[in-house]
């Protein structure tokens, strides 16, 4: 493959707007690549995500390449030094939203695969540019995991080029207080939602931190708040609502965070609904995806094969990865913290890189990931 194709890959990529539920035409062009490099596969699956295949002359297992071809939107009336759409390259780094999260990444698998010499391959290698994962995490690549049964699965998400084998899930609580309405010139006649809902909110600041040694710690971040009736026009609220986003580790499930919450002893005298949000979204193809926002957290011990199998495969492509960890939730919260199938993440640019202004990736980076996801299949396909 040539570097030069590559890198003009990855532009095409990033000039594309493909916010979630509006890929479809950058899932033409991924199409498009992948049938002029020569996939042996290659197809749009309902939920509009892109999917082509190397097989290899030999029997053997499936390995799945995942990167998401959305990207988050523009933030309106802040500036960029680079144009968001332009794909511009500049002392050796290529700039626009979604090369770092997660476009490069994905130019990169696509050419990975396209390179491959069957005749070495036991198996076959997949990748995958999924839709709507900024969205609903793994939503999509359900569907896809579902079609192709694979054995291990790479997640393209940004790694800095070392290895993650495990990353923090997340969940997302909507909480309510039901008070009683009154007069605001006789508040002592009512109870009043939001002092209730102040006093739910003190109590979750002061739960305790939990802390895995892969992953780091939980996290409870306030999103959201909302009193009814609004405007109050000279009424006490009588309902409030709050969206809390918690960072999970390996091994919560919902009851731990909701219990934590409802089964304390100091809110027993408010009337509080606690549950994990359902989602529901269109994609561009018309399919609904739904969930609930309950993503699990994964991780996988240095020892496993498959981790050993991808660290071997790194090195032999020229790299020195250290192994670690997503701080964020990723497709990988379905493809191993539900499905169980061994997952790791590699990718090119850092997690502080995503969703920020003038987004960019190294062209080395960019080069290095190519050579990288090269390395991963050689090894995982050709295992003894």
């Amino acid at each position: 493959m040539s570097e030069d194709s590559l890198i003009a890959f990855a532009q095409t990529l990033i000039r594309q707007r493909s916010l979630s539920g509006e890929e479809g035409a950058v899932v033409e062009l991924i199409i498009s690549e992948m049938e002029r490099l020569g996939f042996d596969q290659v197809w749009r699956d309902k939920n509009g995500s892109a999917i082509g295949v190397i097989k290899g002359t030999q029997p053997g297992p499936t390995l799945l390449l995942d990167s998401h071809c959305d990207t988050v939107d523009i933030a309106p009336d802040i500036s960029w030094a680079h144009d968001p759409f332009g794909g511009e390259i500049k002392d050796g780094v290529i700039y626009g939203r979604g090369a770092a999260d997660m476009k490069g990444a994905l130019a990169a698998m696509i050419h990975a695969a396209a390179s491959m010499d069957r005749s070495c391959l036991k198996g076959q290698v997949a990748v995958s540019a999924t839709v709507m994962e900024e969205s609903l995490e793994g939503a999509s690549l359900q569907t896809i995991m579902e079609a192709l049964a694979p054995d291990f699965v790479v997640i393209g998400e940004a790694t800095d080029l070392n290895l993650n084998r495990g990353g923090r899930g997340r969940a997302e609580i909507h909480l309510e207080t039901i008070g009683r309405p009154a007069h605001s010139s006789s508040p002592h006649l009512g109870r009043n939602a939001v002092h209730d809902m102040t006093r739910v909110t003190r109590l979750i600041e002061s739960l305790p931190v939990k802390t895995d040694a892969l992953v780091g710690q939980t996290v409870f971040a306030l999103t959201d708040i909302i009193s009814d009736p609004y405007p109050a026009c000279s009424m006490i609220p009588s309902r409030c609502r709050v969206t809390y986003d918690r960072r999970l580790i390996a091994g919560e499930s919902p009851s731990d965070v909701l219990d934590a919450i409802t089964g304390s002893p100091e809110l027993q005298d408010i009337s509080l609904r606690a549950e994990i949000a359902t989602a529901e979204y269109r994609t561009y193809t018309g399919e609904i995806l739904r969930g609930t926002k309950f993503l699990p957290a994964w991780a996988f011990p240095e020892t496993d094969s498959f981790v050993q199998a991808c660290l071997h495969g790194l090195r032999a492509a020229g790299l020195d990865p250290k192994t670690g960890a997503y701080r964020f939730c990723t497709n990988a919260a379905y493809s191993a913290g539900v499905a169980g199938v061994q997952t790791v993440g590699f990718g090119p640019g850092r997690e502080e890189d995503a969703h920020v202004v003038d987004e960019g990736l190294e062209l080395d980076a960019l080069r290095a990931a190519e050579r990288g996801y090269r390395g991963i299949v050689e090894t995982a396909l050709n295992r003894k």
